[in-house]
């Protein structure tokens, strides 16, 4: 067909600054020319270095409340993604949700995050939601579902970025996903930068604030360990709630630019995840700085973490538990260089080839 492009990404939004959007940037960013269509694209939310890539939206993001509240969107979603046709000879689908369900003229390969947590997982997923929320995805809940299955089976191709997540697409597709790990985006050999007021050797935490990630359980935690210190990085909704309930030793210090999110992996005694991950990149980026993790030992952190190490386990995103672990990694004798050289195999060269040559497989095919 005129017009066709070689190749094409679709991410199901742009808004904010998180794993999903780095695995995105560092494909567009090692494939010059190559168009990101997105349902919402808010330049000041996600990565600056979008600003250099031809970034292409739907119609909905002419509607500004819902790019700034792209939950409220859902329930146009499904149908907007469905509408929106990409002409490219093979169309890469950067999807937890959304974006598998595009149309495109050429092969769709799909690198999944997860099937959408607020279909397979919605009691996690709605944990602290208002009633409102809960009953509209109770009405939305049979129709995506139907439609999300229809999206998944018109893929020729699916990746999958951990077991977990192989796992639950082969249980709710009955598709068999092949494994490729998403890269560590952050140049572990960039410049440092230090963060005024935070003196080295805090626990630390890199999440949005949001429920399921589970902040506040890691919060409540440094409640006990009155001589250890906690630095939660990012932003969301939880922010006040969260601020609110900390202690004196827990310190918000909200986005911070690379070269200060290497300082601080660098100058921390451990990072710290109470999340149910699909992934867990935050353990990646941590141990090529040579720091250890203590995690939830679930999903894509038993990918990620290697017990005795590259870091430790707790077994319940508890309190207690969250400062058991502390405890124990702070007693440990874990080899930062041994810690570095596990996270190679996490590099963004590992990950381009993979990707590079499911597309040739799939032009090939074609």
């Amino acid at each position: 067909m005129s017009g066709r492009v070689p190749l094409a990404i679709c991410h199901d939004y742009l808004t904010q600054r998180g794993g999903a959007e780095r695995v995105v940037l560092t494909l567009a960013s090692n494939l010059p020319g190559t168009p990101v269509h997105t349902a919402f694209y808010d330049a000041d939310g996600t990565y600056a270095g979008f600003a250099d890539i031809d970034v292409r939206t739907l119609p909905l993001d002419r509607v500004g409340p819902l790019r700034r509240h792209h939950r409220a969107a859902m329930p146009l979603l499904a149908p907007a993604f469905s509408r929106h046709v990409i002409d490219a000879e093979v169309t890469v689908c950067s999807s937890s949700g959304w974006a598998h369900g595009v149309a495109t003229t050429g092969a769709k390969l799909v690198y999944c995050y997860t099937p959408a947590r607020w279909l397979y997982q919605s009691d996690r997923y709605l944990r602290g939601a208002s009633p409102p929320a809960r009953a509209l995805l109770a009405a939305l809940g049979p129709p995506l579902r139907r439609w999300d299955a229809r999206a998944a089976a018109r893929a020729d191709r699916y990746l999958a970025i951990s077991s977990v997540v192989r796992d639950r697409i082969r249980r709710h597709y009955g598709i068999d996903a092949d494994i490729v790990h998403p890269p560590s985006a952050l140049d572990a050999s960039g410049p440092v930068r230090p963060v005024a007021g935070i003196e080295p050797g805090f626990y630390l935490c890199v999440s949005r604030l949001l429920a399921y990630k589970n902040v506040d359980v890691l919060v409540d935690a440094f409640a006990s360990l009155e001589r250890e210190r906690l630095v939660v990085v990012g932003t969301g909704p939880l922010a006040g709630p969260l601020a609110a309930r900390a202690g004196s030793n827990v310190t918000f210090v909200g986005d911070v630019d690379d070269d200060e999110l290497r300082w601080l992996y660098r100058s921390a005694a451990g990072l710290l995840g109470a999340s149910y991950e699909d992934f867990g990149l935050t353990p990646v980026e941590a141990a090529a700085q040579g720091t250890p993790s203590a995690v939830l030992r679930y999903g894509g952190y038993l990918d990620t973490v290697e017990d005795g190490v590259t870091g430790v386990f707790f077994d319940r995103p508890e309190p207690d538990a969250v400062a058991g672990a502390v405890r124990t990694l702070s007693a440990s004798e874990l080899d930062p260089e041994v810690v570095r050289r596990r996270a190679a195999r996490f590099d963004v060269e590992t990950f381009l080839a993979r990707i590079g040559a499911e597309v040739d497989g799939l032009r090939h095919r074609s």
